[in-house]
Formats: structure tokens, sequence, C-alpha cells
């Protein structure tokens, strides 16, 4: 794993475990928004806690995709990386000086 992907692999985990600023920002869509309290907490703190990764599901090593199920129903979190403005694509996902994180948490079926 080279310095840069290993440095994004640490800061996807910063921001699954602080997902505010400074680190970056975490979007829930209406329908996970929209769960009840109880299970509102429980699926964010699965991706707080998600260690599940593989070459499957993690092939560049960054740590910036997660899936899993709670109460029988499947859920995603995906971060992206964009520029400061997030008008464009981060020019440099190793840098945070540069970089929005953006963590998103939605129902599969809202893929």
């Amino acid at each position: 794993m080279s310095a840069s992907t290993l440095r994004i692999h640490l800061l996807n985990d910063q921001l699954r475990a602080f997902p505010f600023p400074p680190r970056g920002e975490m979007v829930l869509t209406r329908v996970v928004a929209d769960l009840p309290t109880d299970d509102l907490s429980e699926v964010l703190r699965q991706v707080r806690t998600f260690d599940a990764f593989s070459i499957d599901n993690d092939p560049h090593g960054e740590h910036d995709f997660g899936s899993f199920a709670h109460n029988g129903v499947r859920y995603f979190w995906k971060i992206d990386y964009y520029d400061r403005d997030k008008e464009y694509g981060s020019p440099n996902p190793a840098d945070p000086a540069v970089t929005c994180r953006v963590l998103t948490v939605m129902r599969a079926d809202e893929y």
C-alpha cells in the first residue's frame, strides 16, 4: 500500500469515527434520516465501527465504502472526495487541506 493510500485510508477511518468538521461532512438520505431514533443510532454505530473490509469491497485499500444489514435491511455508506468548495473532485484526497470528505449513508435500494 502506498503512503498516499494509507493516508486516505486513515483519514476515511477518522471521518467515520467522527464525521464532523474539520474532518468532513455526513449526509443521510431522507429514508435513513427518518428512521426511528434507535434504528438510526444503530445504523450510525455500524458505520462508525465497520471493519469488514476485503478485496471485494475495498479493492484500493482506501476504506471508502461499506455495506451491512440492520433489521433485515441492507445499508451502504460511501466516502467521496471533493475540493474544498465541493464543486469538483479533490486534487489530492490524501491532503485534508485541499479535500472535503463527504460520508453518505443510504439504504442499498436507494443507490
